[in-house]
């Protein structure tokens, strides 16, 4: 491909951004696709200084920055941080109101009452940053915490900057009562179906529809998907009306992140050519966790306990597995339904594994260690971790939707000469298929010849930014560049 004028600069910004604040997926794709796209183009990121960022840790010291801005009748003073981390340049907005929040947007119960603000404040900061620096050609935006963006740059007719917004989640939309209009300052005349106008509320996700310059969603199916009843989230209409700038790509990970050749976590790294010394990572694993038998397959989840994630699903397989011969292991937080119903079925079951919160460096050890990724998602975007496990040798068992779809093709079809990843897929709708799923996955695993030769397979695979990243580059240079 054409490499494309470094002089175009990008703005990357994001609510999150691993490793310096993540809940979900959002973080890893908002430094791993801004660090790909660094090869083609002058980018740098934006978020948030949360309170809880440890500004000495990452070097975040010097102020680039210091202005006020003003929503409704109040004004807002804000500071403008920088840092270099792996190469990329980031940015941090801090702002009391903004910063000072113990999570990001909430408890996993409700949202902060005062996120519209918040993020009302971080959109018209980058903007007004963006405006100062004058030579920002692209504002790259990722799901409701930056949609506004895109309304504040329509409102001020000094700024030529660009506008590409991508939708991560469709469930998740920004939305807050019509007196939040006011207090952001915006015109009222914002409220209509056309525009910000949801119901009687304000929707961010769809100021980020009505305004952008450009559409993407995280994969080809979901992008397709958002545009019927069943996934749309009310939002399939509008969609629809805006289909003609909408594109689907997919996600990939952070191979200097994720992999098991160089992964610090792993008590044995290994490959493609060293893939007999993956075992050596499990035997570690299960003994840290007190598990014996590491002859038997190891099933994991890792995930939020949210019915998206298809816990349900998850929890009816789980009362038919305990007498089965294997392992399971789950790492996740949620909603305290779920952590209930789980822990009683741990207690209940010895091969019951669960570990409850987040750990990053525990997710790593059991990527290496697993056989098997439990992934049974009501709907999925995109989802990473099916990418992350079949690079570290571990078939994915997926509902067949969204993401999972584009990126895990049923093994029932494997074919050696094709550079796809094969996993078990099944249909999310019909009763005990998830259960159906994990004995097949259970028959596989006996057969050692065929079963390392497909995870040999999908490790040789490129899940990397690479590709993504030259779609994206794509519809960069059809926002910048004048055409002929």
């Amino acid at each position: 491909m054409k490499q494309i004028k470094k002089n175009f600069k990008v703005l990357f910004v994001s609510s999150e951004v691993y490793p310096f604040a993540k809940s979900g997926g959002l973080a890893d794709v908002s430094f791993g696709l801004p660090k790909a796209m660094s090869k083609l183009f002058d980018i740098s990121i934006i978020m948030p200084l949360y309170s809880f960022i440890d500004k000495k840790q990452f070097a975040i010291e010097h102020v680039e920055s210091s202005f006020k801005i003003v929503l409704g009748a109040k004004s807002y003073s804000v500071k403008i941080w920088s840092a270099m981390y792996e190469g990329m340049k980031c940015y941090f907005v801090e702002s009391p109101l903004l910063s000072n929040k113990k999570n990001l947007y909430g408890t996993p119960q409700s949202g902060y009452k005062d996120n519209d603000i918040r993020f009302g404040l971080f959109c018209k900061a980058v903007v007004a940053f963006a405006k100062e620096c004058k030579d920002y050609d692209l504002l790259h935006l990722n799901d409701w915490q930056s949609a506004l963006c895109a309304t504040f740059i329509q409102e001020d007719e000094a700024i030529e900057t660009k506008t590409l917004f991508t939708i991560h989640n469709l469930a998740y939309q920004g939305i807050f009562e019509k007196e939040s209009l006011e207090k952001l300052g915006l015109d009222a005349n914002y409220f209509h179906m056309d525009a910000l106008e949801f119901y009687g509320k304000i929707n961010f996700m769809k100021a980020g529809i009505a305004h952008a310059n450009m559409l993407t969603t995280v994969s080809p199916n979901y992008a397709n998907e958002i545009l019927t009843d069943a996934f749309g989230c009310g939002l399939d209409g509008f969609l629809n009306k805006h289909k003609n700038r909408l594109t689907g790509i997919l996600n990939g990970v952070d191979s200097s992140h994720f992999s098991p050749k160089t992964d610090k976590a792993l008590v044995q790294k290994y490959s493609v050519k060293t893939y007999d010394k993956k075992v050596k990572n499990k035997k570690a694993y299960l003994k840290e966790r007190g598990i014996k038998d590491d002859t038997l397959p190891l099933f994991i989840f890792i995930g939020r306990f949210t019915s998206q994630k298809g816990v349900d699903l998850l929890i009816e397989a789980l009362k038919e597995l305990g007498d089965l011969n294997l392992h399971i292991a789950i790492i996740g937080d949620g909603e305290a339904i779920y952590h209930k119903q789980i822990k009683a079925l741990a207690a209940k079951n010895k091969n019951i594994d669960i570990e409850f919160g987040y750990d990053e460096l525990l997710s790593h050890k059991m990527y290496a260690a697993a056989d098997f990724l439990l992934m049974p998602s009501l709907f999925e975007p995109c989802g990473l971790n099916q990418l992350i496990s079949m690079s570290y040798g571990v078939i994915p068992i997926v509902s067949r939707v969204g993401g999972l779809r584009d990126s895990v093709y049923d093994i029932e079809k494997y074919d050696k000469e094709l550079a796809c990843g094969y996993g078990f897929s099944f249909d999310k709708n019909k009763p005990n298929t998830l259960l159906e799923s994990i004995k097949k996955a259970l028959a596989l695993y006996e057969d050692k010849e065929r079963f390392k030769e497909i995870n040999l397979h999908n490790m040789g695979c490129n899940f990397s930014w690479s590709a993504s990243a030259k779609e994206y580059a794509t519809l960069y240079k059809s926002l910048l560049e004048p055409r002929a």
